[in-house]
């Protein structure tokens, strides 16, 4: 039995909270109308740091409202919608920005950023190469483009996109490296380049090793590898750091069950089998109750095997 299920990964998409404020220069005087924009500007960035995004909504709306022409309050709102996940309104907001300013690197991320998540990969790629244009040293746009390449199944165009972000990347944090190796490894996972899977993902683990899904991902590899061992050890450390896993547990028990380790597998799969009851998942605790049965009937049929030839009847 050989069954791992799809890589749920949630993938990062690196959003970077740049924060435009309206300074006016020590000889001009601004008017009472700039002035008022410029403080809800300030007021909408800090409610952003904050993570108060509706409030933050309100402010740039008002600076807006205030000042049309503010292609910053378009850029600042176009970035709160996104974490509110409104990314129609990121889309639009993004677009009057750019508009604006055609030079805003960060609204062409942004843009991206929304694009992706509606499905639009070809847009998104097309908003990072114009990123890259504008800043070709930041990592964020090789990355996020990557990751609408992936999208599109352009694996050779993914891994390109990941090695060069991981050129562009001196003061990043070890996490955000493991983000990249981790997704590297998903292309190479697709592409059946197991060896090389196998590297990035245990590159992600070294360099997060509280990040399940690097753990989870390897695992998978090592059951497309026929490693049932080393299943058993990433699986272990998935369910460890994240105790509700199903999934995991499911992959676990079908490695204890290519062992030969018929009870742990079946504690493992009725475990899982218990998740997927309790969270509404009647299709995955269907197949998850199939293979359940499956296990038994093979112990029954060693302990028949082992009943005929003797085994264990002392005389």
């Amino acid at each position: 039995m050989n069954c791992c299920y799809k890589l749920t990964i949630n993938l990062i998409l690196i959003a970077v909270i740049n924060c435009f404020l309206i300074i006016s220069p020590a000889f001009s005087s601004p008017s009472s109308q700039e002035f008022k924009s410029g403080d809800f500007l300030q007021m909408g960035v800090k409610n952003i740091q904050l993570g108060h995004y509706i409030q933050a909504i309100e402010d740039f709306t008002d600076a807006i409202e205030l000042n049309s022409n503010s292609g910053v309050a378009y850029s600042n709102r176009c970035l709160t919608y996104l974490q509110l996940e409104e990314y129609h309104n990121a889309v639009a907001d993004c677009t009057i920005a750019i508009n604006f300013v055609p030079n805003n690197t960060e609204a062409y991320l942004n843009r991206g950023l929304a694009e992706y998540r509606l499905g639009n990969y070809q847009a998104a790629v097309l908003d990072n190469n114009e990123a890259i244009k504008l800043k070709p040293h930041d990592f964020r746009a090789y990355y996020n483009r990557g990751i609408a390449n992936a999208a599109l199944k352009n694996h050779q165009q993914a891994i390109a996109d990941y090695n060069l972000a991981l050129t562009q990347t001196p003061d990043l944090t070890t996490s955000l490296l493991g983000d990249i190796y981790n997704d590297r490894g998903l292309v190479n996972f697709e592409l059946q380049n197991l060896s090389a899977a196998l590297l990035d993902f245990s590159r992600a683990i070294r360099l997060n090793s509280a990040d399940d899904r690097a753990y989870f991902n390897r695992g998978c590899a090592c059951v497309q590898s026929h490693d049932n061992w080393g299943a058993l050890r990433d699986f272990s450390e998935v369910v460890k750091l994240d105790p509700d896993n199903a999934i995991a547990y499911v992959n676990r028990g079908v490695a204890y069950h290519n062992l030969g380790y018929e009870q742990a597998a079946i504690k493992d799969l009725q475990t899982a089998a218990n998740h997927f009851v309790n969270r509404g998942e009647k299709i995955a605790y269907q197949r998850t109750v199939k293979l359940i049965e499956t296990v038994q009937q093979k112990m029954t049929g060693k302990v028949e095997i082992a009943n005929k030839l003797g085994v264990g009847n002392w005389v």
